[in-house]
């Protein structure tokens, strides 16, 4: 899976290489410390955002702050903590709207 491709070679690069990234991951992803995984590393990169559960069976989060953290994270939620089973990643790039503070697990 190449979750990448959706910003590699022509991503704009935003306000200090700020941006933020909206993904939904689908597979085996609740119920195996997915939000909770995510909210940790999200914290070591030092991102700002969001995960939740989804009534579809994904996750969606949103990831805020330098790009290549960003991307790192993304590359992260291919894999997930070990209980995951990530089947995709969709991931849309925004503009940084440095409107969000800390990450929550909703």
């Amino acid at each position: 899976m190449d979750t990448l491709k959706a910003f590699e070679g022509g991503a704009t690069v935003h306000r200090d290489d700020q941006e933020r990234a909206h993904v939904r991951i689908s597979g085996q992803v609740q119920g195996v410390y997915f939000r909770d995984s995510t909210r940790q590393k999200a914290e070591e990169l030092g991102l700002a955002g969001w995960v939740e559960n989804q009534p579809d069976g994904r996750v969606e989060a949103v990831f805020e702050g330098p790009s290549e953290r960003v991307r790192e994270m993304i590359r992260w939620c291919e894999e997930g903590p070990p209980q995951a089973s990530v089947e995709n990643v969709d991931t849309d790039i925004e503009d940084a709207t440095e409107d969000l503070e800390g990450f929550e697990v909703r």
